[in-house]
């Protein structure tokens, strides 16, 4: 298999398991030659994963994953090859982390009152202190045995309708693009076949987001079958938009999804590396990484 990037991943800096080196690391074991951090609304771990990878010999692209609220949805947003220095990206992160703190102790809140005692801070200990997030708290629940997994802890508690969600405002469509871009980055619709979205809604957001600068949609990525990536190559190809890929790796904990474990795009895709300078020496077969 010719090699890919992996376009997508997280570190401990949000709700990864792995620390930004030991995340390098174990994608150079893997032989990821390009990797982008993008862990959610924050570029905290990006100075140690880039200081990890140049000691590899690796590329390490900066990035982010931002938080969007569209109509009634929560919808993500990759940022690539962002400027982790930018004040206006710098600013608008400070905010989404304000708000996670806010969802952060409200999901504490509601837990306590439908009888699970201390699950904000036991969140919080599964965490870095400063983005607690509900992969955290569904951590948590697990570990004291009220679900089997964290995909159940969703299910039972998580989510709409049940006892810990939270409705948070993200920022907006336009914000979270113009942040990006702002950046000097690439605007990608992460993970899109998890939105549940009709046909006609899809179309609507892409449109969107194309129409605010956006330029890429991630086709291959750890939660796409074989059927989703086919249909994201044609939704990329008809909509001109650049085709992304990234595992979406957390942590080990997840055996089945790992880093750079990732089929080649679609024929007819233009890969969003496809003019990048960054890429190594033999970028000719990073290049052509396409079925």
């Amino acid at each position: 298999m010719k090699p890919i990037p992996d376009l997508h991943s997280h570190s401990t800096a949000s709700d990864g398991t792995l620390s930004p080196e030991a995340l390098v690391r174990r994608a150079a074991s893997a032989g990821v030659r390009v990797l982008a951090l993008t862990d959610h609304d924050t570029t905290e771990g990006l100075e140690e994963a880039t200081g990890a990878a140049q000691a590899l010999g690796m590329v390490l692209v900066p990035g982010v994953e931002i938080s969007v609220t569209w109509g009634v949805r929560t919808v993500h947003v990759v940022g690539l090859n962002v400027d982790r220095h930018n004040g206006v990206l710098s600013q608008g992160l400070a905010r989404a982390m304000e708000q996670r703190a806010w969802r952060a102790e409200e999901i504490g809140r509601k837990l306590a009152k439908h009888g699970v005692e201390g699950a904000y801070e036991g969140a919080k200990a599964l965490s870095n202190g400063r983005l607690i997030g509900r992969t955290h708290f569904a951590r948590f629940l697990v570990g004291q045995r009220l679900a089997a997994s964290t995909g159940e802890v969703f299910k039972r508690f998580l989510t709409r309708g049940k006892p810990g969600h939270v409705s948070v405002q993200w920022a907006t469509l336009e914000e979270a693009v113009g942040w990006i871009r702002a950046a000097g980055g690439q605007a990608v619709i992460a993970h899109p076949a998890r939105y549940d979205l009709t046909r006609t809604r899809m179309l609507r957001l892409i449109g969107e987001f194309r129409e605010l600068g956006g330029v890429g949609i991630e086709v291959v990525t750890g939660s796409h079958s074989r059927d989703d990536a086919f249909t994201f190559a044609r939704h990329a190809r008809e909509q001109r938009l650049l085709a992304s890929a990234g595992s979406d790796f957390h942590g080990p904990e997840n055996p089945w999804v790992e880093l750079g474990r990732l089929p080649a795009l679609p024929q007819g895709c233009t890969p969003i590396w496809q003019d990048w300078t960054c890429l190594p020496d033999d970028a000719a077969s990073v290049r052509a990484a396409v079925g």
